[in-house]
């Protein structure tokens, strides 16, 4: 086994449960956080359901076996050590003893089985278990994950936003996971806060659980997360102190303004693992952004500096590579594209698009999905005319239709949004695979790109258990696809925090408040 893994687990255990029985003196107990959610729910069961808007009042009802602190360190939740096998194929978790679940029975290796097949089998992040064949549990605390090939993403996957421990009592009673009574309402969970109410549109109530195993933990009492979804009226909320807490603020106007109250923290740590990135993608089957040339020219020809300073109003960072700039696996040394008109016009002239006598070359469509983009698109039109590339914006109707059109391969270019998931295995990898070229399907490889030397680095880095040698292909798989271009990475979606001063211990690590706010208090 790998010692230095199990001794480290347990030497950082034993100095959180020292340090945080030392802060638990000093933090003020009790009180009630009043935070802004800007999305309702679906329900609250983060096993069966992607996305932020489950999972930060996820996180809270349900306990993972890893945290991670803001330097993608992993720490002991309710694993207190784990180790690994030298051949990575075996993963071992020795869980904390006194916990349970909300309703009082103990959590115990069967509720983690029962949690790996539940979230294999109904969680649409398909990767971040499918090497997982199964769950030994050779006593109560011991939860022995065998696994048919290495799978380093592994480690960021038992994290809060993507495995919550389930209890089998409960969700094992034959009922679809997906549709249970049990994700909304009367929901036993295993976190530090247990569910009062969830009122649709409204709020979610969560209260403190006595029973938490986590000695003095949580602080508070009680969290009200009212759902606002309207930014402005959030902003209005937090500067008059109605409201203590938001995340995942991104209306950068709202941002900057509320940098400017002196009773607020603003803050975009905390996001690295999210690791939203704003591009244009490109079909790189329809003529003629199916040559890599035109791809190329269209990058040279998009001012990111444009972009940052004028649409974003510099609330947010730019992205060259297909790996988050926050992620210690993302590589900065790509060609960036720095605006060159004079550039993109020669690239374009040597590829044989001459201009007509309109001064233009060819027609290109640009898609967008949700109104918050409409100004980087009309940039983009704006742009490309420069070069001789006329550009017709296409706004769907909503998004299921934008959807529809892109993941059935009907558009040119379009601006998305999409998310790393913490490891790129998780949510970089479905973007640039062949195998991923699924028809019907949004946020797969839409591009319907297609590289083999691509396909066995993903395939190697995504195995690859040394830190330095999986850092290295990554390095080679950015380079590749920042020459080929299947998209255009510009800018990280601004996320903030926004905190009252009065807050103590906000959300600052790689999930933000997708993660256990246990140590939130109020000052």
């Amino acid at each position: 086994m790998n010692r230095f893994i199990r001794n480290l687990a347990v030497a950082t255990a034993l100095a959180t449960a020292m340090v945080g029985s030392a802060l638990a003196e000093a933090h003020k107990k009790g009180g009630t956080l009043t935070m802004a959610i800007p999305q309702t729910p679906r329900h609250l069961n983060p096993a069966v359901q992607s996305g932020t808007a489950t999972g930060v009042p996820g996180t809270q009802l349900f306990a993972a076996p890893l945290r991670y602190d803001e330097d993608w360190t992993p720490q002991p939740y309710l694993a207190e050590s784990w180790e690994t096998s030298d051949d990575g194929l075996t993963v071992t978790l020795k869980l904390v003893k006194n916990a349970t679940f909300h309703d009082g029975k103990p959590i115990t290796s069967e509720d983690v089985a029962f949690s790996v097949d539940t979230i294999k089998a109904n969680h649409p992040f398909k990767t971040m278990f499918a090497p997982v064949t199964e769950v030994q549990t050779p006593d109560a605390h011991t939860a022995v994950l065998k696994l048919s090939q290495p799978h380093p993403a592994l480690m960021l996957a038992m994290s809060s936003q993507l495995m919550p421990i389930i209890p089998k009592h409960v969700y094992g009673d034959g009922q679809d996971p997906k549709a249970h009574p049990q994700n909304s309402e009367n929901v036993v969970g295993s976190g530090p806060f247990k569910l009062v109410e969830f009122k649709r549109d409204q709020h979610v109530i969560l209260e403190r659980y006595d029973g938490f195993f986590m000695e003095g933990r949580p602080y508070l009492d009680k969290i009200v997360m009212r759902i606002i979804k309207d930014g402005s009226a959030r902003a209005i909320g937090l500067e008059n102190g109605e409201l203590q807490l938001s995340s995942f603020e991104n209306n950068v106007r709202n941002v900057n303004r509320l940098k400017k109250a002196d009773n607020l923290d603003v803050t975009a740590d905390g996001y690295a693992a999210i690791g939203p990135i704003d591009w244009l993608a490109f079909n790189t089957k329809s003529s003629p952004t199916a040559d890599k040339r035109v791809r190329q020219a269209i990058a040279y020809a998009v001012d990111k500096n444009f972009i940052l300073k004028a649409i974003m109003l510099g609330a947010a960072q730019q992205a060259n590579a297909p790996i988050h700039p926050g992620s210690p696996l993302s590589d900065n040394s790509v060609n960036a594209y720095d605006l060159d008109v004079d550039k993109a016009n020669k690239i374009l002239d040597d590829a044989g698009y001459a201009k007509g006598g309109d001064g233009m070359r060819f027609k290109l469509n640009i898609d967008y999905g949700w109104p918050a983009v409409k100004p980087q698109v009309e940039y983009v039109k704006a742009a490309l005319k420069k070069v001789g590339i006329d550009v017709t914006v296409r706004a769907s109707a909503d998004f299921p239709t934008w959807a529809k059109r892109v993941s059935g391969h009907d558009f040119d270019m379009t601006w998305d949004t999409v998310f790393n998931w913490g490891d790129p295995v998780i949510g970089v990898h479905r973007t640039y695979q062949s195998s991923n070229i699924k028809k019907g399907v949004i946020w797969s490889n839409t591009q319907q790109y297609e590289n083999s030397r691509v396909d066995e680095l993903l395939e190697m880095a995504g195995k690859e258990a040394d830190p330095a040698k999986r850092k290295a292909l990554y390095a080679e798989f950015q380079q590749i696809v920042a020459e080929e271009l299947p998209v255009y990475w510009t800018n990280t979606l601004p996320y903030h925090t926004i905190s009252n001063k009065e807050v103590g211990n906000p959300p600052r690590g790689i999930w933000a408040t997708s993660s256990p706010m246990d140590r939130v208090y109020l000052k």
